[in-house]
């Protein structure tokens, strides 16, 4: 058993290893998306590999009577400081994207590899890896991969591979980024009066901000937060002008009782006219599905625990398709976007277990999904 746990975080984490030796930040992820599909075209798919600019769609099993399972990951990471190639270091294994999110590429890689044959059976496997997850939510390839994918619209349930240290994160955040402008006039900054201060102007909505409390909503027993936060100013022409204009970020996350068209409402409603306002990225919420069997069956399989995901991801955009959809991944969130960013090869391993504990106990019986 000691042998075979051995061999088995020496194959995943050499497969960590080759994702993390490709770079792939985001726009640039031509190459590894030409490294995956040829790696899995050499493997024996249901059906050829459906391509989508650099992002693929990959039939792993097909017609055995069960649920379809799509499994979903990104190939693009946030660019952020790393000290040397990346590398193993006793149970952890270091490089850009390591946590978020080639730990979980290397799972749905190992899985396919290594253990088609204890589901293949059981259960409709789609893999789906997909590009620009880290920018703005328009130019996320896994919309127009949904948009013209035959098949994806219509899986039973979506599993997005997000760092989540094998923990069920359900549900989703929505978050609205929107540029807010507030007005001045020019003056000597020796006769302001002369003037109107954009930035003095907009203390009152700073105040007032800071000052709110999060709103907390419970649903499916999970508690989820909404808040706003400025995470941008900018302002002034120079150290002795009165400035014209002030320009902040404001995002607003907001819990998944609320639509897209709710929560702008709640920005317009807060900024009360004080400013002009932009919307600049819109993404909706995901409620949670706790009680869908198949969610109830993977929480069975081992989950370490459940809990709310107070964060957007793409379980989002599987949910405004009509799709269920969960976060469970191997890696360790924390690490996510981290300078020297690395992930966990025991999590990895325990992932992987779960994984297949829970695929190759999935079958229809009499067409009630078990």
């Amino acid at each position: 058993m000691a042998h075979e746990n051995g061999a088995l975080r020496t194959r995943i984490a050499d497969t960590l290893l080759w994702l993390l030796a490709i770079p792939s930040f985001i726009g640039e992820e031509g190459p590894i998306c030409d490294a995956v599909a040829a790696r899995l075209a050499a493997l024996p798919v249901a059906a050829p590999i459906r391509r989508y600019g650099n992002s693929i769609v990959v039939p792993v099993t097909r017609g055995t009577g069960g649920p379809h399972i799509a499994l979903a990951g990104h190939l693009d990471v946030v660019r952020t400081e790393h000290e040397g190639a990346p590398r193993m270091e006793g149970d952890r294994v270091y490089g850009p994207g390591s946590s978020d999110m080639k730990s979980g590429l290397a799972l749905m890689i190992d899985l396919f590899e290594q253990h088609l044959r204890e589901f293949q059976d059981s259960v409709d496997v789609t893999l789906v890896f997909y590009a620009k997850e880290e920018g703005p939510f328009a130019d996320n390839e896994l919309g127009p991969v949904l948009e013209r994918d035959p098949e994806l619209r219509h899986v039973d349930l979506a599993v997005c591979l997000e760092p989540s240290d094998n923990k069920l994160s359900l549900g989703a955040s929505g978050s609205i980024h929107a540029r807010l402008v507030f007005q001045g006039k020019t003056a000597h900054s020796a006769r302001p009066w002369q003037g109107e201060n954009a930035i003095h102007k907009a203390g009152p909505f700073l105040t007032e901000l800071s000052a709110l409390q999060p709103r907390e909503v419970v649903l499916d027993g999970l508690p989820y937060r909404s808040v706003f936060s400025v995470t941008t100013a900018s302002g002034g022409r120079g150290r002795n002008i009165v400035p014209d204009a002030f320009e902040v970020n404001l995002n607003y996350r907001f819990s998944p009782d609320r639509s897209l068209q709710a929560a702008q409402a709640d920005v317009v409603e807060l900024v009360g006219g004080r400013a002009t306002l932009e919307w600049i990225d819109l993404s909706p919420a995901a409620l949670p599905c706790a009680n869908h069997p198949l969610v109830q069956s993977l929480i069975k399989a081992g989950v370490v625990a459940v809990e709310p995901k107070q964060a957007w991801t793409d379980v989002a955009r599987f949910a405004s398709l009509g799709v269920p959809a969960v976060n469970f991944g191997p890696g360790v969130n924390a690490q996510a976007h981290q300078k020297n960013e690395f992930t966990s090869i025991s999590q990895l391993v325990a992932g992987q277990e779960i994984l297949v504990r829970w695929l190759s106990s999935l079958v229809s019986r009499g067409g009630a999904v078990q």
